[in-house]
C-alpha cells in the first residue's frame, strides 16, 4: 500500500575568487522506544479521503539534513579534457583492494567494484559502500525504485547532484517528475566508473537538486574492436536477468564507432506470486574529429512493471508479522478484506451476500462465497483491513537522448556541450479497500497516479589553461513541463471476471470513474557557473568558484474533486494551488585546498554553499508549495516561504600506499529553511501540511582504512573498514502538530539515516580467481519527528566469489560468479518513509505510520557471462 499523504561565509568565497581573478583577469530490528504499548490512533470509522500511495512527485521527503559536505572541486573537474566516458587506456587504471580512488573529499569507483556485485544490481548499491553512504532496496537487486533509498552523509536522493556523461539526473525519487532514477538511465553494465562526493559537489555540476553529495556516471565507450558480450543471471525465487550486448568495433579510418545493449531482469518477489519485471535498451556513438575532439550520442529507452512490496508499519511487523504482503494474486482475500473494511470501518449493516445501498448511486455487491474477513493477526493492528491491499505497484517507461561535442578549439581551450531531451510516462497504483468501484459494484477499486514529464535542455562550457590556472566557464537550461493524476477504475465483482492489473492495463471495466486532481506545471531552470583550479605550487590546488541559479515554475491544479478528498470545489474551481514560485540566488561560492605532500599524504578543506529551489508536487504530496490543501495556504507560502540553503565546511586528511590507506575527514552543515513533511490522523485521511523547519545543525566524521600488507601469493589479500558518525538535530524551536497539542522539534535528531555505520570487507585475489566478504552494521534509526519511535540496529553481511577462465575456443573472458544476499537472513528495515513519517509526540499518532519496507531474505545467484 503506497498510501501515505505524500506527504555565510560568503566572505571566503568572495575574497579568494576576486584575488585570484584579479591575478589572472578564475546516510531482527525495529523497536518502539517511549512507549511500546502505546497505541497509534484507530483509522477513521467513514470512507476516508484517500491518500497518495506510491504518489506524484515521489515519497514524501526525507526530512533528515545532513552534511553538505562540500566536495572539493579538484583539478580533476576542470582538466585539460573535461571529464567523459573513460578512454581504453583509461580503463587500466592501477586500483587497489577496494577498487576506487579518492582525491579530495571525492571518491572514484572503477569498473572493477562495480562488477563485484550481482550483474544488474542497481549501481547505488555500489556507492552504498563508500564511508557515509547508506543503500538499502526492498528487493535485492534494486529493481523497485519504490522500496530504494540512497542517503549520502544524511541528504536523501531527491538533495544529491546526479549527472550521467553531463546530462542532469535530477530528483531520484519514486515517478519523480523532475528527473530519473539512475537504475532506469541506463543498464549498470554499460557504466564504465563512478565519480562520488560526500561533500557538496562542484559547481559546474548541472542540476536542481544538488544540496548533499554528487555522484557523476560515466557510460563505457564502443569497443575499438567488434565483438559481443552476453551475460545471464539465476537466481533465487525464480529470478533471471539476460544481458547482451553488440559492438560495431572501429568502422572506418575517423574510428567511427557504436553500440547497442538489452537487459531483461525477471525478479520474484520472496513472499508472494507476483514479479518485478524490467528491459532496458541503450546504445552509444561515437565519432572522433582529428586527434583530441569527438561528438558522441546517447540512447536509453526504459520499460518496467513491478508488482511491488507491502508496506509495513511497527504495529504490522510485531502484530501481523514479516512476511505480511498484498492479497495479489488472491483476489478473494482482498474482496473479503475490503467488505470487512465497509462493515466495520464505514458502519455498514451486513446480513449477507446481496446488494446494500451505501448511498454511491451504485449497488455494493458482497456476493456469494465472500464475507467480510482478514486475518485474526490483522485485528490486533492500527491498520486493520488496511494491513496489505489487493496489489501496489508501478507501470513507468523513460526515454533519454543526448548529444555530447567535446572539442579542441586551440591547444589550451576546449569548448565541451550537450544536448539532451527526456521522457517520462508513469503509472502508480494499489487496490483501494475503501473506495468503491462504481461502474460494477465491487467495494474495492484501484487507484492509480499517472505522473508524466517531457524534458530537454543543454549544458554548455569552456575550460581554458592559462599558466598555472584552468579556469572553466558555462551555463545550463532546461525546460521541463509536467503532469500528475489521481484516478480511480472499477474492480470486477467477486466471480465476474479477473481483477485488474496494477501494472495495467486499467481500463478493462471501462474508463475511470473518478479523478481526485489534475496538476500541470512548466518548469524553466538556469544556471551559471565560474570556476578556477589554481596550482600556485607544486602539490597544491585551490579549487574555487560560484554558481548562479534561477527556476521559475508556473502552474498548478486544473482539476480537484471535492467529493474524492481534494479541494473544495469539482473541477477547475476546486480550491487546489496554482501559481507561480521563483527560486534565484546570485552567488553559491564554493572553495577548495589540495595538497599532496612527502610521499602518499594528502591534505583537504572544503566550503560551499547551496540551494535548491521550490520542486514540485500534487496536492497531498511530498514538500511542495503546490502539495498543500488549498489555495489560500498556496498564496501565503508564495510570500514568506523561502528557499533552503545549506553552508558545510569540510576537513580531512588522507594516506595512499600499496599496502595502506588510510583517510579521516570531520564536516559541519548549517542548514536553513528545511521542509518537512507533517502529518497525524490515519494513513487514508491525514492531515498534513508543509513545515519550514528554519534551522538544523549537523557534524559529523568518517575514517577508513584498507590494510594489504603482504607479498606473494597472500599479495592480492585486502582488508577493508570504515566507520561513520552523524549528529543532527534541529536548532529552532517548531511545533510540527498540524492541529493540537506541543510537537517542538528543536533537539531531535533527524529521520532515517543511521548515526554509526561500520563496514568491513575482506577480499582475496588470485590470478583469475577472486571471493569477497562483506559485512555492514547499520546504526539505530530513528522513525517518528519526535524520536519515540525508531528501527533497531542490525547487521548486514553478503558472500561472493568469482572466476575468470580466460579464453575459451572463439569465447573470450568466460567468467563465473556466485553471490550470497543476506548470508545470515537478518531481519530488517530497508526502507523507510516511503510514505511520509509519523510525528509522534502529542501528536495521537502513537509514533508509527504505515511508511516501513522490509529488506529481502538470503538469497542467492549465479551468473556466467562470455564475450565474443
Amino acid at each position: 500500500m503506497r498510501n501515505g499523504r505524500f506527504l555565510r561565509t560568503r566572505l571566503l568565497g568572495t575574497a579568494v575568487l576576486g584575488g585570484v581573478i584579479g591575478s589572472v583577469i578564475g546516510a531482527p530490528a525495529f523497536a518502539q522506544t517511549a512507549s511500546d504499548s502505546a497505541t497509534a490512533s484507530t483509522p477513521s470509522a467513514k470512507k476516508p479521503a484517500h491518500a497518495s500511495a506510491r504518489h506524484g512527485a515521489g515519497r514524501a521527503a526525507h526530512p533528515g539534513a545532513a552534511a553538505r559536505a562540500a566536495t572539493p572541486v579538484t583539478a580533476t573537474h576542470v582538466s585539460a579534457r573535461p571529464i567523459v566516458a573513460p578512454r581504453a587506456a583509461e580503463e587500466a587504471v592501477d586500483v587497489v583492494a577496494s577498487h576506487h580512488t579518492s582525491h579530495g573529499a571525492e571518491t572514484s569507483i572503477s569498473r572493477a567494484m562495480l562488477e563485484s556485485q550481482v550483474a544488474g544490481t542497481n549501481i547505488l548499491k555500489a556507492v552504498g559502500q563508500l564511508p557515509g553512504v547508506s543503500f538499502s532496496s526492498s528487493d535485492p537487486l534494486g529493481i523497485d525504485t519504490w522500496g530504494t533509498s540512497v542517503y549520502v552523509r544524511g541528504f536523501f536522493q531527491d538533495s544529491i547532484g546526479m549527472t550521467l556523461d553531463g546530462i542532469p539526473l535530477n530528483d531520484q525519487t519514486y515517478t519523480s517528475v523532475n528527473g530519473v532514477n539512475i537504475a532506469d538511465a541506463w543498464i549498470s553494465d554499460d557504466i564504465q566508473g563512478v565519480e562520488t562526493s560526500q561533500g557538496a559537489g562542484g559547481v559546474d555540476l548541472p542540476g536542481n537538486s544538488s544540496l548533499g553529495g554528487t555522484m557523476r556516471f560515466h557510460t563505457s565507450d564502443p569497443k575499438d574492436k567488434a565483438g559481443a558480450k552476453v551475460s545471464q543471471v539465476f537466481g533465487s525465487y525464480g529470478t533471471l536477468r539476460t544481458y547482451a550486448r553488440v559492438d560495431s568495433g572501429a568502422l572506418n579510418q575517423t574510428g567511427t564507432k557504436f553500440y547497442a545493449a538489452y537487459s531483461r531482469s525477471d525478479e520474484r518477489k520472496y513472499d508472494a506470486d507476483t514479479p518485478g519485471f524490467m528491459q532496458t535498451v541503450n546504445g552509444k556513438f561515437v565519432q572522433p574529429i582529428g586527434h583530441d575532439s569527438r561528438i558522441t550520442a546517447l540512447f536509453n529507452w526504459n520499460d518496467a512493471e513491478v508488482w511491488g512490496y507491502a508496506d509495513k508499519s511497527l504495529s504490522i511487523l510485531k502484530n501481523a508479522g514479516w512476511r505480511t504482503e498484498s492479497w495479489a494474486p488472491n483476489y478473494l482475500g482482498a474482496y473479503n478484506a475490503s467488505a470487512y473494511a465497509w462493515v466495520n470501518d464505514n458502519g455498514l449493516a451486513y446480513t449477507g451476500p446481496g446488494s446494500y445501498d451505501v448511498g454511491s448511486g451504485t449497488p455494493l455487491i458482497l456476493p456469494e462465497g465472500t464475507s467480510p474477513t482478514i486475518p485474526d493477526s490483522w485485528k490486533n493492528t492500527n491498520e486493520g483491513a488496511g494491513t496489505a491491499y489487493y496489489d501496489a505497484g508501478q507501470s513507468t517507461r523513460d526515454y533519454l537522448g543526448s548529444i555530447n561535442a567535446d572539442l579542441a578549439l586551440t591547444n589550451s581551450l576546449r569548448w565541451n556541450t550537450v544536448f539532451y531531451a527526456g521522457a517520462f510516462d508513469g503509472n502508480a497504483t494499489y487496490g483501494d479497500p475503501w473506495t468503491q468501484s462504481l461502474g460494477t459494484g465491487a467495494p474495492l477499486s484501484e487507484e492509480v497516479w499517472k505522473n508524466s514529464y517531457r524534458r530537454f535542455g543543454f549544458t554548455s562550457a569552456f575550460t581554458w589553461h592559462v599558466g598555472h590556472h584552468t579556469i572553466n566557464v558555462g551555463g545550463w537550461y532546461e525546460n521541463n513541463s509536467q503532469r500528475s493524476g489521481l484516478f480511480w477504475y472499477n474492480e470486477p465483482v467477486y466471480g465476474q471476471g479477473a481483477p485488474l492489473k496494477t501494472v495495467g492495463p486499467y481500463t478493462t471495466y471501462g474508463p475511470a470513474f473518478q479523478q481526485g486532481y489534475g496538476f500541470t506545471w512548466n518548469t524553466n531552470t538556469f544556471q551559471f557557473h565560474v570556476m578556477d583550479a589554481w596550482r600556485p605550487v607544486e602539490g597544491l590546488t585551490v579549487t574555487y568558484g560560484f554558481r548562479s541559479m534561477l527556476q521559475t515554475t508556473a502552474g498548478g491544479a486544473d482539476y480537484g474533486n471535492v467529493d474524492a478528498g481534494y479541494g473544495t470545489g469539482v473541477g477547475v474551481d476546486s480550491g487546489l494551488p496554482s501559481g507561480s514560485m521563483t527560486s534565484a540566488a546570485a552567488f553559491l561560492p564554493a572553495v577548495n585546498l589540495d595538497y599532496h605532500f612527502g610521499r602518499g599524504h594528502e591534505v583537504y578543506f572544503d566550503f560551499a554553499e547551496n540551494m535548491r529551489p521550490f520542486m514540485v508536487a500534487p496536492s497531498g504530496g511530498s514538500v511542495s508549495p503546490w502539495a498543500v490543501s488549498s489555495q489560500d495556504a498556496f498564496k501565503d507560502l508564495q510570500h514568506n516561504l523561502p528557499n533552503e540553503r545549506d553552508f558545510t565546511y569540510v576537513v580531512g586528511y588522507r594516506y595512499t600506499s600499496r599496502k595502506i590507506q588510510a583517510s579521516i575527514d570531520g564536516y559541519h552543515s548549517d542548514v536553513y529553511n528545511r521542509l518537512i513533511s507533517a502529518s497525524v490522523g490515519s494513513l487514508n485521511n491525514p492531515i498534513t501540511s508543509v513545515v519550514n523547519s528554519k534551522h538544523a545543525v549537523m557534524w559529523g566524521m568518517d575514517a577508513a582504512l584498507t590494510l594489504q600488507p603482504f607479498e606473494g601469493l597472500a599479495r592480492g589479500l585486502a582488508w577493508t573498514n570504515s566507520i561513520s558518525y552523524n549528529h543532527f538535530t534541529y536548532a529552532d524551536h517548531v511545533n510540527i502538530c498540524p492541529l493540537q497539542g506541543d510537537c517542538d522539534i528543536k533537539g531531535t535528531k533527524m529521520l532515517a539515516y543511521p548515526q554509526v555505520m561500520y563496514k568491513t570487507s575482506l577480499s582475496y585475489e588470485y590470478k583469475g580467481a577472486s571471493a569477497h566478504f562483506d559485512v555492514n552494521y547499520y546504526g539505530k534509526r530513528y522513525f517518528s519527528y519526535m524520536n519515540d519511535t525508531h528501527i533497531a540496529p542490525y547487521w548486514m553481511a553478503n558472500l561472493g566469489a568469482k572466476y575468470r577462465f580466460g579464453n575459451l575456443s572463439v569465447l573470450k573472458n568466460v567468467t563465473l560468479a556466485f553471490e550470497v544476499y543476506n548470508l545470515f537472513n537478518q531481519k530488517y528495515v530497508a526502507m523507510m518513509g516511503e510514505n511520509g513519517f509519523p510525528i509522534g509526540g502529542q501528536s495521537g499518532d502513537g509514533g508509527d505510520y504505515q511508511s516501513l519496507e522490509r529488506g529481502a531474505v538470503r538469497e542467492y545467484f549465479g551468473t556466467i557471462s562470455a564475450e565474443y
